[in-house]
This record gives structure tokens, C-alpha cells and sequence, in this order.
């Protein structure tokens, strides 16, 4: 059915008023018509209409694109922005229902970045375009000047990109600086030598686990690195910008479900709402199930977290689900609102791979839900990211030495070792990590670029 922009904007009207009506609370919403070669070039900048330069963006646009020709992968409905005001961009070919249902769609991601605790406490919408866009500046800047030139700036990108996950784990977290823990425990050691005894003739020397450095496991990987490491002023500026773009999207990695879940619990409810004429519900209907239909072999997000959220809404009640959307990350949200019941209407299992098959490990029963569950939780968010953390630096010769918290998955030996060729072209140093394979204790050690075992 075609359609004008006036059209676009009474639909806007509506579905912007039935979600204030529903009690949702966002920033001001915009939205720009894309045709599918500025979207491919959006999804492949992450949403942002202004990133610096490095070729992982272009190769992503090449990848999305050819996926796309080939139809082997469609496109997004829309891409929101977390930003005040929001920004969302629609397809300018999407059909008018489409276009009516993602808007409600977005709606429904607006309030849930204004709102759910990470985002309140782990960024700054106001700011969001502004940042990048002064990275992007500053980048460009570094690239320009014949002292650094293009070389080592994508040098220094390659280096930051391998480890940027490599951040605060805990999204809007205030943390204690090294220096400052360091200072409370030479504080509280001095207290109790005075107390001990007020005749000492010298102060006794601080012991040495006042002198570590950390002073206890850091897993900001690339502060320290920013606070410790050997490098010039423009290295120290382009790691801060890929650190607080990270940590810009680490709300996004720990809410995927819960975020699309909102998003489609009340694209369904609005347009449930919205009086629409036969034709366009009857289209409604099969877009919706697309959206939030279960993927054979995997997980759907939008399924997962609209399922739930509907099942929280018809035991609790609505006012419910927006102490939910507030409170929870995924993980958290599925530890404590995936029941046995949902388990089992969702179909969910657990499976493993052995050898070259793969087999049913665990099912929807009295004793294998909760397996599932803890399993689904636990691969959600930064779950998907080895927990890397830096347990050590050595005053003699700066030895970094980094732990990976074993959780019962190995590290991939290919990556882990270009990674920690990266990570020597940052620290300038040895690098040495404790990991595990094959139940056994395990040594990796960087020296010049070289990896021993």
C-alpha cells in the first residue's frame, strides 16, 4: 500500500499518543526515511551517522551487502539510536504496516534506554552524537598529521578493536581507582601500627601487598593499560575513545533481550490498539510473527523476551513489567522470571556437541529447566566474552600477567593468540595469561610478538 510522508506522520500521532497513554516515557523521537544502501551503511557503523575511520566498517558493509543481494540475510526494520533526542531510521521501500509497526517498535526502545538502570547510569544520551562525532574528528586529525599518518593510527585501531570488550564488566559501575583502594589500605595499616604501638622509633615499611600493582584483579583491561602503559599522547586519546565507545554500547550487549522484548511487547500492544483496517492487521499479524518467531537451532531474542514479558504481564499484572524494564539485565531478568512452565511452552532444551554431533543434554523437566535456564543466563550479554582480567604487573621488567576466568569454556588457540600479539603492540611488554585446556593449567606467553606455551 503506498503512502506519504503525511500518512507517516498522522500514524506517528497516534502511536505516539497510545504509548504515552500506556505509561511509556521517552525522549523526543525522530525519525529519517533511509533507502537500503544508507541502512547497510548505518547497521555497519552500529547506528551512528558519524564514526572514525578503520576498515572493520567497510568490510562489514561489504559483508552485510553481499548477504543482502544474495537474499542469504535481510535487513533491520529500523535502527534506533540511544540518544536524546532519539533518532530512528526506517526503510524508505518498507510497506506502510511495516512502517506503522516498526514505530511502535521504537517507541518502545526510546523508553527503555531513558529508563532501564544500565543506560540511566552507564551513559549520557545528551552527549551520544557529540562524542562520536568529536572522536570521529580527533581520529581523522591523528590520520592527517604527517608526525603519526594513517599507518599508526590503524595500527593503534587494530590493537584497541581486539580487547574492547576487555572493559568494566559491570555497565554505569563507579569504581575505586587502583591508587585510591591503594591509599584506604595504606590508611587502614597505619591506623593499626599506631595502635599496636604508639613507641615504634620508625615507621615500619609498608608490606608488600600494599606495593602490587593492581592491588587487586583489575578487569578493566584497557584503564590500566591507559593508566600503566608506555604510550604517547595520541595512543592514550585513541584508546579512551574506543574504551568509552564500548563502554557507549555494553548496556546494548547486557539488555539484548530484554530491550527487544520491550520492544516487541508493545509494537503488539499498539498496534492491538491502533483500530487498524482489515488489510493492514491481517499484515500486522505475519510481520509480528516474524519478528518474534523461534529460529530453529538458536535463540530469537525478540521471541525470548516477548514470550516473557507477556507471561510476567498475565501473572503480576503490567505495572510489573516496567519495574522489570527498569531493574533487570538479561541475565538477571532470565535467572528470575523464566519458569518451568515457559520452559516447557517455549520448547527450550539444552544441547551439547560431541565430537562431530550434536546431542539433547538437557530438557524442559523437574531437573533439567533450571539447567537451562542458569545456562541461558550465563551466555547472555558479556557472558559471551571471555573474562579476562590483569592479576599483575611486574616493577622489574612491566610483565603483564592476565588471568581468564575459567568457566567451563576454552579459549579458541587461534584467537587467543593473534589477541595477545595485539595486546603486546599496546603494552609494549611481555603479556603472559593463566587459562585452561583440556581440564589442565595453562601458560601463554608474548614476547616480541612471539607465543610460547
Amino acid at each position: 500500500m503506498a503512502y506519504t510522508l503525511d500518512d507517516l506522520e498522522n500514524w506517528n500521532e497516534k502511536i505516539e499518543a497510545l504509548s504515552r497513554t500506556a505509561g511509556l516515557d521517552y525522549y523526543p523521537q525522530e525519525f529519517e526515511l533511509v533507502d537500503y544502501n544508507e541502512m547497510i551503511g548505518y547497521e555497519a557503523y552500529t547506528g551512528m551517522p558519524s564514526r572514525y575511520p578503520h576498515w572493520s566498517f567497510g568490510k562489514s558493509y561489504e559483508k552485510i551487502k553481499t548477504l543482502y543481494r544474495y537474499n542469504l540475510s535481510g535487513l533491520p526494520y529500523e535502527m534506533v539510536i540511544n540518544s536524546d533526542p532519539c533518532i530512528a531510521y526506517l526503510i524508505r521501500d518498507n510497506t506502510l504496516l511495516l512502517q506503522i509497526l516498526t514505530m511502535a517498535h521504537v517507541y518502545g526502545h526510546n523508553d527503555f534506554f531513558k529508563n532501564n538502570r544500565l543506560f540511566k547510569e552507564g551513559t549520557d544520551a545528551s552527549r551520544t552524537l557529540e562524542s562520536f562525532r568529536s572522536h570521529a574528528a580527533m581520529i581523522r586529525s591523528y590520520i592527517n598529521d604527517p608526525g603519526i599518518g594513517y599507518a599508526k593510527v590503524e595500527e593503534m585501531l587494530n590493537a584497541a578493536h581486539s580487547v574492547k570488550l576487555q572493559i568494566g564488566r559491570t555497565a554505569g559501575e563507579k569504581r575505586k581507582s587502583d591508587a585510591e583502594r591503594r591509599q584506604e589500605r595504606i590508611d587502614q595499616y597505619n591506623r593499626r601500627s599506631e595502635s599496636r604501638s604508639l613507641l615504634e622509633p620508625h615507621t615500619p615499611a609498608l608490606p608488600p601487598e600494599l606495593e602490587k600493582i593492581p592491588l587487586e584483579p583489575e578487569d578493566d583491561l584497557l584503564a590500566f593499560i591507559m593508566a600503566h602503559g608506555d604510550l604517547e599522547d595520541w595512543q592514550q586519546t585513541i584508546l579512551g575513545a574506543v574504551r568509552e565507545e564500548a563502554a557507549y554500547f555494553l548496556p546494548q550487549i547486557e539488555t539484548k533481550i530484554l530491550n527487544e522484548g520491550w520492544a516487541s511487547y508493545w509494537h503488539y500492544t499498539t498496534l492491538g490498539r491502533l483500530d487498524l483496517p482489515p488489510a493492514l492487521h491481517l499484515e500486522f499479524i505475519k510481520r509480528h510473527n516474524d519478528v518474534v518467531r523461534p529460529i530453529p537451532g538458536g535463540l530469537n531474542p525478540y521471541f525470548l523476551g516477548f514470550e516473557m514479558l507477556r507471561d510476567i504481564a498475565a501473572r503480576y499484572g503490567e505495572e510489573k513489567i516496567f519495574e522489570v524494564r527498569a531493574l533487570e539485565r538479561d541475565a538477571s531478568f532470565i535467572r528470575k522470571y523464566l519458569t518451568r512452565e515457559l520452559c516447557e511452552k517455549l520448547h527450550l532444551f539444552k544441547y551439547a556437541k560431541q565430537a562431530s554431533d550434536y546431542f539433547v543434554e538437557e530438557i524442559a523437566d523437574e531437573a533439567g529447566w533450571k539447567k537451562i535456564r542458569d545456562t541461558l543466563a550465563d551466555t547472555t550479554g558479556m557472558g559471551t566474552v571471555p573474562y579476562i582480567r590483569v592479576i599483575e604487573m611486574s616493577r622489574r621488567d612491566k610483565t603483564l600477567t592476565l588471568e581468564h576466568v575459567y568457566d567451563g569454556r576454552e579459549l579458541d588457540a587461534g584467537y587467543t593468540e593473534e589477541t595477545l600479539k595485539y595486546l603486546y603492540d599496546l603494552w609494549k611488554h611481555p603479556v603472559v595469561l593463566h587459562t585452561r585446556h583440556h581440564n589442565s593449567n595453562r601458560l601463554i606467553r608474548c614476547e616480541d610478538r612471539c607465543i610460547r606455551y
